[in-house]
């Protein structure tokens, strides 16, 4: 362990105790199921877990990546060289009032759409294909079905690390926009306030039903993957590109380009990380080639990768 490690271990152990682990393995935490371990890893159950993050992170000058499901990150073979934050099960946690339904960041967002149907609220009927939780829907703004988290959230509570406070903000002005958000970068999102549409359950369950069955129709559920890898670009779709590039089936080293869905890549085995992103970049060449479209990923990359790779 490192000096910055050390000193940003010290600080986390002396408040959190044993829940502070060193060398967590980060893989199983991804769709993806690839890549090495995290330095140091919490489970934070209180916003005081989260201001003594932030301190531990202030003096050390170590990064700090906070991870929800883990369904659009691809993390290094190398691992995380800092502290991976993950809520825990004092952020999963959900309520109602009237049209409105509050929720933990960590709350897993199809779980919350379950939720609104229960209360015969429409609004969340996209997210229960979405292996997301609620935490990270919010920041890159997750959408399904012509629904998105920006149609719903009324508020977003968010506790700032480099502050060491939690503060609370209007959706009008949280920055969404198509799989984004301008929500403080290290800003970690505890809870949100969605408001909803009184509708008819049975109607509510049917276009859940429909998103199901629409997602196993297209997608490979059965493979490791972190969904969609390429945002659409404006009036056309990443996977229709990648098509007429010849790219579907594509594969480097043990991952490859689905032959269900060309905007999905799947870690065979025998993947890595490596695998998986020099694979990404060949798409971007090979559809920039053919097509002239930049595609943009929507996959964050956790950790230090090759240059050449990036």
């Amino acid at each position: 362990m490192n000096d910055a490690i050390e000193v940003a271990a010290s600080i986390l152990r002396a408040a959190c105790g044993e829940r502070v682990l060193a060398r967590f393995p980060l893989a199983p935490l991804t769709s993806f199921r690839v890549g090495g371990p995290a330095a140091l890893y919490l489970e934070p159950e209180r916003d005081e877990d989260l201001a003594v993050a932030g301190e531990a992170v202030a003096a050390s000058g170590i990064p700090v990546v906070v991870v929800g499901k883990g369904s659009n990150l691809l993390v290094s073979d190398r691992g995380f060289p800092g502290l991976v934050l993950r809520l825990g099960h004092g952020y999963r946690w959900a309520a109602r009032d009237g049209a409105r339904l509050t929720a933990g960041g960590a709350m897993p967002l199809p779980a919350l759409s379950g939720i609104a149907l229960q209360h015969g609220l429409s609004g969340l009927e996209f997210g229960v294909a979405i292996p997301a939780t609620v935490g990270g829907a919010v920041r890159m703004n997750a959408g399904a079905h012509e629904g998105a988290m920006s149609d719903v959230v009324e508020q977003v509570d968010v506790f700032v690390l480099s502050e060491g406070r939690g503060t609370s903000i209007l959706g009008k002005d949280a920055g969404f926009g198509y799989r984004r958000s301008m929500l403080p970068e290290d800003g970690v999102v505890t809870g949100i306030t969605a408001h909803l549409t009184p509708g008819l359950p049975e109607q509510i369950r049917e276009r859940m039903e429909s998103a199901r069955a629409w997602r196993r129709a297209t997608q490979p559920l059965a493979e490791p993957n972190c969904g969609s890898v390429f945002k659409n670009p404006p009036g056309d779709h990443a996977a229709r590109l990648i098509e007429a590039a010849g790219a579907k089936g594509m594969r480097v080293g043990g991952a490859s380009i689905s032959t269900k869905h060309a905007n999905f890549i799947v870690a065979g085995p025998d993947s890595t990380a490596a695998d998986i992103l020099a694979l990404i970049r060949q798409v971007e060449e090979i559809v920039r080639e053919t097509s002239g479209v930049d595609l943009e990923p929507e996959v964050y990359l956790v950790g230090e990768f090759d240059h050449a790779a990036g």
